[in-house]
């Protein structure tokens, strides 16, 4: 099951997951809701280089790539993350 959520007018893809029982939202969407960066995908591309760089952990390994619903319309796996 996939839904959109609204927050302060801006759109984040969720996908529930029925054998976890959780939902999982969109990184990238969620960036542009906390950050208002005009290029959210290019603020998460930094921000994982910045942390490998820094902390030595790689972010995407605490991500799970998931389909949702892109603005073309196509299914296309995005970063996702659970609460």
């Amino acid at each position: 099951m996939s839904n959109i959520k609204i927050f302060e007018d801006k759109q984040v893809r969720t996908f529930w997951d029925d054998a976890e029982e959780q939902w999982y939202f969109s990184i990238i969407d969620v960036v542009e809701v906390l950050t208002n960066s005009l290029n959210p995908r290019d603020y998460w591309f930094k921000m994982k280089i910045r942390v490998k760089s820094e902390d030595g952990l790689q972010l995407s390994t605490i991500c799970r790539q998931l389909k949702l619903k892109a603005t073309d319309g196509k299914m296309r796996e995005t970063d996702c993350t659970n609460t």
